[in-house]
């Protein structure tokens, strides 16, 4: 514990663990305040309490009696003052107590012990081997006979940060008292200190209002409510050190080992036209898209501009936000969403349509869902350097670089093969369903190579990507059309395609496309791929030093519990599956890892269906309780009934 640290603990018997303490940081500004149940009367009938109350006093500590640590708000003594660390050894009701009792006891404890809590502080919890309920009790009792100490934690927004052994061996004056409220001790050599943290607050979902140019047309749409927490995040900006972008750069800078590679720096808008869609013969299901429907053709009216105080956000290719003038070809503005909209819902509705037929609809706009149609158009800017590619190579030798700007020239060879490598990344989206790897928002990197056609460009880069990735479990699999990237569990992580359009009779293209994303979750053993988008200061906090692919995260929320909720409701006859799980995704925070549907039913005197569906709630960037999980349940009713017009069940 550093200098300058306060420690409050509670419920001590016979004081002999706060003595050992006090005497421990004794040579530190560390202060110690030791607090029990008990008047001073009777904790002074424990044996060696008195002395031990002593120690404490002579080390500067502070001995106070008929502390609730239940209620330690309450507390007269301790009214103004916040506490680095607290800690509660082996807690117990006393007597005879089941696990109930003493489930209730540490879960009124947290929420009371958060009132005294520095912000960074850490509350440690003392549990006898198998109390806790979590994986690292051995054995590990049954949930409901454990004291489910993780849930418990939750209800007071704690997370848990750690989990290590208690040293008895420490505290060499501590004798263990309590059981069954008597002078004998538990069984503390098992024993396990959990330590608790608090967790970031949710977030209210927010609608953002973006301005864009697309083909020449000044454009407003609203992002919908749902991916509101995934744009506008610079994952991939200059000296970012989130892991997409580590991932990113171990790619680039593996290929340049073998082939120059030029990342474009252009801007680049999130919102497509149909027709680019299209044009780009991208191999993408339209019902996976987010069709967008514009909120106003008059973009020169009312349009809501930031003011100089709030500049224009504008967002580069890679990511990155910074300050440019109104001139620059996005900005944005957001307004926060009601927690439940039951007032004004309308103006509110999610952005998000799929009521039309971009096959019919030759000027709709949807969200990305590639960066393919994008990289069309950035190549066709630049048709003269790509006719001149070969020559350039031959006559500027091999000069490589991983992260080039335009103006840099492309080079390189291998084995015989001459060409360059020209890429984008940024994030796209898909209107998926809600799975443990439906990611409805991520990081695609892609690459196009100028290839001569006599050689196998195919197997040279799926070599060279197996060598990158087959470390970490990515398997490459040949196919008609190129080959596939996968891997376990989450299936299909990249491809690799020859493009249909040949630059020349002796050249063809070889487009590389990964996802970052879920790339960052193999190499880094992440548990989550939505932990990614933590806000969590702790969680890049392990990237801050650029660690190498294979270094494994450590979750700084341990062992997190679910929670499963069934929902059943009447549909109108325009039911739509895909709003529903939107809608999901909004109120819930994207604390839902899996949405079953269990039963249907349709009713044959009136046209309606009865759908059933069953909910994971599960988070391992926040504190997820039973309570705060079942109100984001009754918030998701309400937000069926105004948005969706379904009738509860």
């Amino acid at each position: 514990m550093s200098p300058s640290r306060s420690v409050l603990l509670v419920g001590e018997g016979n004081f002999s663990f706060s003595a050992s303490v006090s005497q421990l940081y004794r040579e530190t500004e560390t202060s110690v305040t030791a607090t029990c149940l008990q008047r001073q009367e009777e904790a002074l009938r424990h044996e060696g309490a008195a002395t031990n109350m002593q120690i404490i006093k002579d080390s500067g500590g502070t001995v106070l009696f008929e502390v609730d640590c239940t209620k330690l708000g309450e507390c007269a003594s301790l009214r103004d003052r916040v506490f680095d660390r607290v800690v509660f050894n082996f807690p117990h009701c006393g007597r005879k107590s089941g696990v109930k009792k003493n489930r209730e006891l540490i879960k009124n404890f947290f929420l009371s012990c958060v009132q005294v809590l520095a912000e960074d502080g850490e509350i440690h919890v003392s549990l006898c081997n198998g109390q806790g309920g979590t994986p690292v009790d051995h054995p590990k009792r049954e949930w409901h006979n454990s004291w489910q100490v993780t849930a418990m934690a939750a209800e007071a927004h704690l997370i848990l940060n750690d989990v290590h052994p208690f040293e008895s061996g420490k505290y060499q004056s501590y004798k263990c008292t309590g059981y069954r409220s008597q002078d004998k001790g538990f069984h503390v050599e098992k024993g396990l200190v959990h330590v608790f943290t608090r967790s970031l607050p949710y977030t209210s979902a927010q609608i953002f209002t973006v301005e864009e140019v697309v083909e020449g047309e000044r454009v407003q749409y609203n992002i919908p409510a749902e991916l509101s927490d995934y744009i506008f995040r610079g994952f991939l900006c200059s000296g970012s050190v989130h892991p997409v972008k580590l991932v990113q750069d171990y790619i680039l800078q593996g290929l340049t080992e073998k082939w120059s590679v030029s990342m474009t720096t252009e801007t680049i808008p999130f919102l497509l036209m149909a027709k680019q869609l299209q044009a780009s013969c991208c191999d993408i299901d339209s019902t996976h898209c987010y069709w967008i429907n514009l909120p106003q053709k008059d973009l020169n009216s009312g349009a809501e501009i930031s003011t100089d105080k709030e500049r224009d956000l504008v967002l580069h290719s890679q990511g990155q936000i910074d300050t440019h003038d109104v001139s620059s070809p996005m900005c944005v503005t957001s307004n926060k969403v009601d927690k439940v909209r039951s007032k004004g819902a309308e103006s509110l509705m999610s952005a998000c349509s799929l009521d039309v037929d971009p096959d019919e609809e030759k000027g709709l706009f949807l969200l990305r869902p590639s960066l393919l149609p994008q990289m069309g158009a950035l190549l066709s800017k630049k048709e003269e350097w790509i006719k001149n590619a070969k020559s350039r190579v031959e006559n500027e030798g091999s000069n490589k670089s991983v992260e080039g700007h335009e103006k840099e020239e492309p080079s390189g060879g291998n084995n015989g093969v001459t060409t360059f490598l020209y890429g984008v990344s940024g994030l796209v989206f898909k209107n998926v369903h809600i799975n443990l790897w439906g990611l409805p928002a991520f990081h695609e990197l892609l690459i196009t190579g100028i290839f001569p056609s006599e050689v196998e460009p195919m197997r040279f880069i799926g070599q060279r990507l197996e060598t990158l990735l087959s470390p970490y479990g990515v398997s490459l699999i040949e196919e008609k059309e190129g080959l596939r990237l996968t891997a376990a569990p989450m299936g299909l992580v990249g491809r690799v395609y020859e493009s249909n359009t040949r630059v020349k009779i002796s050249h063809i293209s070889i487009t590389l496309s990964l996802n970052l994303d879920l790339l960052a979750v193999l190499l880094f053993s992440l548990p989550d791929w939505r932990i990614l988008w933590s806000h969590d200061p702790r969680f890049l906090k392990q990237f801050s030093l650029g660690p190498s692919p294979g270094e494994p995260f450590q979750p700084f929320s341990l062992f997190p519990e679910h929670f499963s909720f069934d929902i059943s409701f009447w549909t109108v006859p325009t039911w739509e599956e895909r709003k529903f799980h939107a809608v999901v995704r909004e109120a819930s925070r994207g604390t839902v890892e899996q949405v079953k549907l269990i039963d249907t039913f349709s009713h044959p005197d009136l046209s309606q269906t009865s759908y059933c569906y069953r909910l994971i709630y599960r988070s391992h960037t926040h504190a997820l309780s039973h309570t705060q999980a079942l109100q984001f349940h009754q918030m998701l009713e309400s937000l069926l009934s105004s948005q969706l017009q379904v009738t509860i069940r």
